[in-house]
């Protein structure tokens, strides 16, 4: 599908320069002299590479069209995580590498979301929010209110994030895996 060069948002996938590149930000620019452009930086999916690009609005570019699928989480081994397709019972596996980071948040039988571009998975789509327990944490220091401020802790996943002075070891709380902040106690 054809986009203009002013639609470019962050996370979309592109199809540039015979590659699919992931969009991580854009600025929209207007110099005092010529036409305003969107500046883009985007990051290769096959390759690694970064490339910075200058679209004008009467440039178009191809938006990859992506297949959005839902599997389970199974297990993991050195190289691979594995995935089943609760209606198909397909299995497949991604390389650690595709997940990164994502990779701590998965348990067993979570659902996610794959995205495959020509049948090759090339991202995936946690929850928005996932329960974790905490490992451990430092005491709260006594007259710190709670609004003052946050105390490093680390959960059951080996993760480290702030949490408020009240959470204790062994709490159960919930985590937005966007921006792998504490959201709540449970």
């Amino acid at each position: 599908m054809k986009i203009s060069g002013n639609e470019i948002k962050p996370g979309m996938l592109l199809e540039h320069k015979d590659d699919l590149w992931e969009v991580l930000k854009t600025q929209h620019v207007k110099p005092g002299k010529g036409g305003a452009f969107n500046q883009v930086e985007m990051k290769s999916v096959n390759r690694g590479t970064k490339l910075n690009e200058r679209f004008r609005s009467s440039d178009t570019v191809e938006k990859a069209s992506l297949e959005e699928i839902s599997f389970n989480y199974l297990y993991e081994d050195e190289s691979d995580y594995y995935f089943i397709n609760q209606k198909s019972f397909e299995q497949i596996n991604i390389k650690k590498d595709i997940v990164g980071e994502k990779g701590k948040f998965l348990k067993e039988e979570l659902e996610v979301k794959i995205n495959f571009y020509e049948e090759k998975p090339i991202s995936l789509e946690l929850p928005n929010q996932i329960t974790c327990e905490i490992e451990s944490t430092d005491v709260a220091l006594k007259g710190q209110t709670v609004s003052s401020s946050y105390k490093p802790a680390i959960l059951d996943n080996g993760l480290k994030i702030q949490v408020p002075p009240f959470i204790e070891n062994g709490d159960k709380i919930i985590i937005d895996t966007r921006s792998i902040e504490y959201i709540k106690k449970i």
